[in-house]
């Protein structure tokens, strides 16, 4: 059970600052140290727009990471790096992304760097005069979506060979990040959602289930289920059914769907989830640059209500937010504080 009802929580990611964007891109100007105050200035700015917001649970924004799991594979040994992707030109698509070639043993010595993430927003995390904070909140991907941009070979034959190799990587993170005294961890598998709908969803609760059993009861512990968001584009079938009843039985305490985008499809599948876990549903589209009002975000909180109890929901945007200009993030995420407020005050709660 969540600490209040009707939290408001995020998934991960914030849209970079223009100037980290541009320091980004002129990297081989930068020192080791200018480097470091960069991240950590990313992080202060991230943070301040979530504290602003009032947000019950924040992240680092994920500033340090190029994408959301893109930069993980800087940590793997036993891969060579595509230094180009194979398209670079015309509409946004997945192919714009480069794929890795696997030279040898799949291993990360140095862990996936998610540790040293949480211990920075710790350290920069704001507290009031009682010592008190925003709830703080990692995010890992799970090795199944991290499997999808390595090209399998005579040692890991397909997907599902790379997968079981990476497991073990990032279990081990998992576990440092719980010594490291990280009481929330989402692990992202936006691959398992998007592609449920053609292999055997059993097969993924199997794969869910043995990568976080180390840390089950040890932390509040959460998975995102999206479709997808490459430049605010979807890249899986749309559709909750494939996925349920078998992802009911994650080992976890919280699942999030996507639903503002869909225009709140398959609301119903919340109470289903809700009967044996909590449930954190996306309100607010992060694919679309109208900004909610703190009046729709209320009308969108009542609704779900009709289908689970209010200890049984929290409420964040449909996906990451590092899509998004940081302009329309601020005003969002403020207004989905707000409109959640309207409710609980009618609630009393």
């Amino acid at each position: 059970m969540q600490e209040r009802p009707l939290r408001t929580t995020v998934i991960g990611s914030y849209p970079f600052p223009g100037w980290l964007e541009f320091a980004v891109s002129h990297l081989d100007e930068f020192g080791l140290a200018d480097r470091a105050e960069l991240q950590e200035d990313a992080v202060i700015a991230a943070v301040h727009d979530q504290v602003a917001a009032g947000l019950d649970v924040i992240s680092d924004g994920e500033q340090t990471r190029l994408d959301f799991n893109l930069s993980f594979y800087g940590f793997l040994e036993g891969i060579h790096l595509e230094s180009a992707p194979p398209r670079r030109f015309g509409p946004p698509a997945h192919d714009q992304r480069g794929k890795h070639q696997v030279t040898g043993e799949l291993r990360a010595p140095r862990g996936l760097g998610v540790v040293e993430e949480f211990q920075r927003l710790q350290r920069l995390a704001p507290r009031t005069a009682d010592g008190k904070s925003p709830t703080l909140k990692a995010s890992v991907p799970g090795p199944y979506t991290m499997s999808g941009r390595l090209l399998p070979n005579e040692q890991y034959v397909d997907r599902w060979a790379l997968t079981e190799a990476l497991l073990p990587i990032v279990r081990t993170e998992l576990e440092a990040l719980v010594t490291a005294g990280c009481t929330e961890i989402t692990v992202d598998e936006p691959s398992m959602s998007c592609y449920a709908h053609r292999e055997d969803p059993a097969r993924f609760v199997d794969i869910w289930n043995r990568t976080v059993q180390p840390i089950v009861g040890k932390c509040r512990l959460s998975t995102h289920l999206c479709f997808g968001n490459f430049k605010a584009r979807a890249v899986g079938l749309r559709h909750y059914a494939p996925m349920f009843p078998a992802f009911l039985d994650f080992d976890l305490d919280e699942i999030h769907v996507e639903m503002a985008s869909r225009e709140f499809a398959e609301i119903g599948i919340i109470r289903d989830i809700a009967e044996r876990r909590d449930v954190a549903v996306g309100i607010i589209d992060v694919k679309s640059y109208y900004i909610e009002t703190p009046q729709d975000v209320a009308e969108r909180v009542r609704l779900c209500l009709r289908h689970a109890p209010a200890e049984k929901l929290s409420f964040a945007p449909d996906c990451g937010l590092s899509q998004t200009a940081r302009w329309a993030a601020k005003q969002k995420l403020n207004n989905m504080v707000v409109g959640v407020q309207i409710v609980r005050d009618e609630l009393g709660v």
